[in-house]
């Protein structure tokens, strides 16, 4: 059985771009910059170290009214590098901050990838949130595109005041992508369909119609499981990684954003709400940034 799970993991989950299509490298100030990528005052690249010892590369890209923070996982074969042009789109579009991250062995992260590793990294990155920008649970949205929805949903589930999840393209397990299987086994990876009924805040799914890949019952049994449902967006004839290029994803996202800052200033004026970085957690997640001192 563990070469089935192992399999697993070998045919879906990790597929990271080889050679990654970016480095991290000092300019001529001294600066830690991407390759390629054009300077933005507004972006800050940072090294969080893991509790499982690796190190992995985060963007926080900024916006200046930004009414909350996306916590964007990728999907299992891209890397920043690629992603950074969505990126700026989603800040632009939507007025929110983005905090995104490489997986222990994607881009110029170290390490491995691993099941419990992204599990390491979400929560290292989620922390360096909380001690580098003082952004309050409240205020973020976990973003879990594909295999991204394994991490979201492991951190979603340990959390009692996220704002929301995005669940874009998801998956109910690793094995249920190549089997229809009707239990859940203990080689598993990523067993959401198990993970979604402890999530406590509202949940957006997000899935195309036409995904080859992630078949559309995954999405719509993970809405089902939802305890507190967001109206899900089934885009007609949408793949797995085009889903960004229709209309209805950006209407149908500012929708939701809306109606999560509206219940934000709803509790708001019911409850003032604070939170303060744990030691411990500021401690034990060392969170290097390489930008403007």
């Amino acid at each position: 059985m563990g070469n089935v799970s192992g399999s697993v993991a070998a045919k879906f989950a990790f597929f990271p771009p080889d050679p990654p299509t970016y480095d991290v490298y000092k300019d001529q100030d001294g600066r830690f910059v991407f390759s390629g990528l054009t300077a933005d005052k507004n972006m800050d690249i940072h090294v969080i170290e893991t509790r499982g010892g690796n190190k992995v590369v985060a963007t926080f890209w900024r916006h200046p009214f930004a009414r909350f923070t996306l916590l964007y996982s990728h999907g299992n074969a891209a890397d920043l590098g690629q992603m950074h042009e969505l990126f700026i789109e989603l800040r632009a579009h939507f007025r929110v901050n983005i905090m995104s991250y490489d997986y222990s062995g994607y881009g110029a992260s170290t390490g491995k990838p691993s099941e419990f590793n992204t599990y390491y990294d979400i929560e290292a990155v989620y922390n360096c949130l909380k001690s580098e920008y003082g952004i309050r649970q409240e205020d973020i949205i976990l973003y879990g595109q594909s295999v991204g929805s394994g991490p979201t949903l492991h951190l979603a589930s340990k959390l009692q005041k996220l704002r929301g999840v995005v669940l874009h393209s998801a998956i109910l397990s690793g094995i249920r992508v190549l089997y229809p299987v009707k239990m859940t086994f203990w080689f598993d990876i990523f067993k959401n369909i198990d993970k979604i009924r402890l999530v406590h805040c509202p949940v957006l799914v997000i899935h195309g119609t036409n995904d080859d890949i992630v078949d559309l019952s995954h999405g719509k049994r993970l809405w089902e499981l939802a305890k507190e449902k967001y109206d899900p967006l089934w885009i007609k004839g949408g793949g797995h990684c085009n889903l960004e290029t229709y209309p209805e994803y950006i209407k149908h996202l500012r929708k939701f954003l809306n109606a999560m800052e509206k219940l934000s200033l709803t509790r708001q004026t019911k409850q003032p709400l604070t939170q303060t970085p744990s030691i411990t957690e500021s401690r034990n997640n060392k969170c290097l940034r390489f930008g403007k001192s």
